[in-house]
């Protein structure tokens, strides 16, 4: 379960689905936004690479829903992780989408837009109350109404850093920056301190960074992108800065996460962003990294840490409305998730959930540590990165930022190419 696996190849998913926005409205097809009715009928679920690791939890699952209504029936799919948008694409498409499936926000745009995905702010309106605010609204679409998938499970996850790189570098261990200006300043210190040979950061800022750093992303009517703000070229400046340093890793332009993470695995770098799923793998991969592993909070200026969302949306045109709109709440109802979330290092999105004590009591381990915290600063986390920001997207703004990370363009240039990029391929999409 890949933390960043929402990104999958959405722009396909736009792609295929775009002519059929034309094909009316969410209920046509034989489909209904009623869910009031009796709960009965064979239904489909769909799940995204889960079946290897939690056959026996989904199986469970579906047999309480069934238990609780004897006059349904469900058949759980389960579909790799490679692919996976590109199946959606073509059941959406073929007209043969499973009547519930998990998806991630950025998937269930483009479905929303061809009137394939439920409204539940309509259909399920008084279920919204169970879920965090920040999870309800990740599968809104800006520039249109509603609410286009249940929220499921969450992941955040804190700044690990290594406390010999920076006891070595003559920085206070202890206290490891928690602002940008702290994060800043440290790096360029260490970078001077190992003669350029380690740097604090490997990844050059995402879409993501931007928010996190309190640029205005996107318009609040969905039409255009706005991220070239004097706020945005400010932080692309700075690591400009740092990357004239060294205090940003040089193979940092075509970093990838996995990459990444096994430059700090190795000691090339002092920082990484991860989650509570990190911990098990620095233990096994490098016990002496474990052993002086620093943990801190997400550095943000907006006071609201960044969150990963997966959902589970109903098919607009399910012919068992209330069968379907009644199991998607189901999987995403607190004792499910409460139940899911101690299989695996995930949060629920349920209110309330995070206030359990497995969640807000620790027991000396770093493992309870960083999911204590996580789900601490998970009640007001948001979502940064817009559903609308598609793969290509994500590209056009990565090229860009090498140019000015390269001294190729300015900073202001590179963003301006970037947002014009984007609005183009924003136009495209309908």
């Amino acid at each position: 379960m890949p933390r960043t696996r929402g990104a999958l190849a959405a722009a396909a998913v736009a792609a295929l689905l775009l002519p059929l926005s034309a094909c009316g409205s969410a209920d046509s097809g034989g489909g209904s936004t009623d869910a009031s009715g009796k709960v009965e009928g064979d239904i489909t679920f769909q799940t995204w690479n889960l079946r290897a690791n939690f056959k026996p939890y989904f199986e469970g699952v579906v047999a309480d829903f069934e238990k609780k209504y004897p006059d349904t029936e469900v058949k759980w799919i389960d579909q790799p992780a490679e692919g996976y948008a590109d199946k959606i694409s073509a059941d959406a498409a073929g007209g043969t989408l499973p009547d519930v499936v998990n998806v991630s926000p950025d998937l269930v745009a483009p479905l929303a837009k061809a009137g394939l995905a439920l409204d539940l702010d309509k259909a399920a309106a008084d279920y919204r109350k169970e879920y965090l605010d920040g999870a309800w609204a990740s599968h809104r679409i800006p520039g249109m109404t509603g609410t286009y998938a249940f929220p499921w499970y969450l992941n955040t996850g804190p700044l690990f850093y290594n406390k010999t790189l920076f006891t070595e570098a003559g920085l206070d261990a202890g206290h490891p920056p928690t602002t940008y200006d702290d994060l800043f300043a440290q790096a360029r210190k260490l970078a001077q301190k190992t003669h350029g040979k380690v740097a604090t950061l490997a990844n050059v800022p995402t879409i993501e960074d931007f928010g996190r750093y309190g640029v205005e992303l996107m318009n609040k009517e969905g039409t255009a992108f706005a991220f070239n703000d004097p706020k945005g070229v400010e932080l692309l400046t700075k690591y400009k800065e740092l990357y004239d340093a060294k205090a940003l890793d040089p193979q940092a332009l075509t970093a990838t996460p996995e990459s990444s993470g096994k430059k700090f695995l190795t000691g090339a770098v002092a920082m990484n962003p991860g989650s509570a799923l990190d911990l098990g793998n620095f233990k096994k991969q490098a016990p002496n990294l474990y052993k002086n592993i620093g943990i801190t909070d997400q550095i943000t200026s907006t006071g609201h840490v960044n969150m990963y969302v997966m959902g589970v949306m109903v098919n607009a045109r399910t012919k068992h409305t209330a069968a379907s709109v009644a199991f998607a709440h189901f999987v995403t109802d607190a004792q499910r998730q409460m139940s899911f979330a101690k299989q695996v290092a995930i949060f629920p999105s349920t209110a309330g959930s995070l206030d359990d004590p497995y969640f807000t009591e620790e027991d000396g381990t770093d493992e309870t540590r960083v999911r204590v915290a996580a789900a601490k600063s998970l009640k007001n986390a948001v979502n940064y990165t817009p559903v609308l920001f598609s793969e290509q997207m994500k590209t056009a703004l990565r090229n860009e930022v090498a140019k000015a990370l390269q001294g190729k363009e300015s900073p202001k240039a590179a963003l301006d190419n970037a947002v014009k990029a984007c609005d183009t391929l924003l136009a495209q999409q309908g």
